[in-house]
């Protein structure tokens, strides 16, 4: 049967979507086609004539989680009367510690995106750019050049302390690895260069 063109792109959204999903929850080798186009309601016929490899899906779909979770830490800190602790309690909880398929993809994908062609790994040189941006309008009292240097920091903390925190089984643990880096991530944005 003949898709129309308003049908096709709203499948090849729905796979995108779906993708970015299932490689946060599975990695991008962990996960074949057939089910990632099942994830999406589709067969795998469909997606060849939506795109050219595994990998082109692998790098629109980082890409739109990428988007995604810079636009959830814009979102919350517009939110907040105190934004850059908005975003530091989103993603330093216990919440985005569990949150595998929705949470962060540097954290869910970072090992094996470094492990990827140029093709993948670029949306995620440009979200981290992103996310470093968000933080660094986020700080108080900008400082000018240096503030990008604390905004790296407390980016690298917050993804080690998550990226742990799942690792581990002890509960308390890595609850304590999430406190200890929300510590420092406020200590370092406090703190005058």
């Amino acid at each position: 049967m003949r898709v129309n063109r308003t049908q096709a792109e709203a499948n090849r959204e729905a796979v995108i979507n779906a993708a970015s999903r299932l490689f946060r929850e599975h990695g991008f080798d962990g996960i074949g086609l057939k089910d990632l186009m099942k994830g999406a309601g589709l067969t795998q016929g469909a997606f060849y004539k939506q795109f050219e490899s595994k990998e082109d899906l692998a790098a629109q779909a980082s890409r739109r989680a990428m988007e995604h979770a810079t636009r959830r830490w814009s979102a919350v800190a517009a939110g907040s009367p105190d934004p850059l602790e908005a975003v530091i309690g989103l993603y330093l909880s216990p919440g985005h510690r569990e949150e595998k398929s929705d949470g962060c993809p540097i954290v869910a994908l970072g090992s094996d995106a470094a492990r990827q062609s140029e093709e993948v790994r670029g949306p995620f040189q440009d979200g981290i750019a992103a996310h470093l941006e968000v933080i660094d309008e986020l700080m108080p009292a900008a400082e000018g050049p240096k503030t990008h240097r604390k905004a790296m920091a407390m980016l690298s903390l917050m993804v080690g302390a998550v990226t742990i925190s799942r690792i581990l089984s002890d509960e308390e643990m890595s609850q304590r690895f999430l406190d200890a880096a929300a510590g420092e991530v406020r200590r370092i944005a406090a703190a005058r260069e």
